[in-house]
């Protein structure tokens, strides 16, 4: 019998291609994304619900299922401020997990970021930092953290500094000891997290930089 994907930010960069490619994996029979606003599927695999972030808890029966893919977040422009994007990247990201752990999922698999430390000076990375720590003490059988370095794909919007970095990252990969640090498309990050949800693996793992690579 196939199995449930729960995903939210499913309408991202990382979201949209994991979407796709759950709808043709064989051990997935039903994928359930949690969206603000509307988003359908050609699938009849994929069945969306709209919810209230802000209220996760009035939706607690949404998080049932057998994995819960986490590729949530923003950027402080589109929020606003720092205190908005921890809100999204840190806090809804948590109540959705501590909700899929309470439900019984088994796996979860969180789409975080390269250099995350809940001691940073940076505040990006201090949020998602703080996430993965969070995460860790949640009740879950298997946890699944995937540190991505520069994110490429094509967005709903311009991000110029992406665009910027992108440009000089692929210039520098070619330097042999920066090329774990090469940029990676969202679909690359989609297709490592299908393969890990295939695949037995220890309670708490992490996939680091060029680890996320399929070869």
């Amino acid at each position: 019998m196939g199995k449930i994907a729960i995903v939210i930010g499913a309408t991202g960069l990382v979201g949209r291609a994991l979407v796709d490619q759950l709808v043709n994996a064989e051990n997935i029979s039903k994928i359930v994304t949690l969206t603000r606003r509307s988003d359908t599927h050609l699938s009849p695999k994929v069945f969306n619900q709209i919810v209230d972030f802000d209220n996760l808890e009035r939706h607690d029966k949404s998080f049932n299922g057998d994995f819960l893919f986490s590729c949530l977040g923003t950027t402080i422009k589109q929020a606003g401020s720092i205190a908005a994007q921890r809100k999204v990247d840190l806090d809804y990201q948590f109540k959705a997990a501590q909700l899929a752990a309470s439900n019984g999922v088994d796996h979860y698999l969180l789409v975080s970021s390269s250099g995350a430390n809940e001691k940073s000076n940076s505040e990006y990375l201090k949020m998602k930092g703080e996430l993965e720590q969070k995460i860790k003490a949640l009740p879950f059988k298997r946890i699944s953290i995937f540190q991505p370095s520069l994110l490429l794909g094509q967005r709903a919007e311009l991000r110029l500094g992406e665009k910027i970095a992108s440009w000089v990252m692929i210039v520098l990969r070619v330097i042999p000891w920066l090329r774990r640090f090469r940029p990676i498309t969202g679909e690359q990050v989609a297709t490592k997290m299908v393969v890990v949800s295939k695949q037995s693996g220890r309670s708490i793992e992490f996939f680091r930089l060029d680890d996320i690579f399929i070869n």
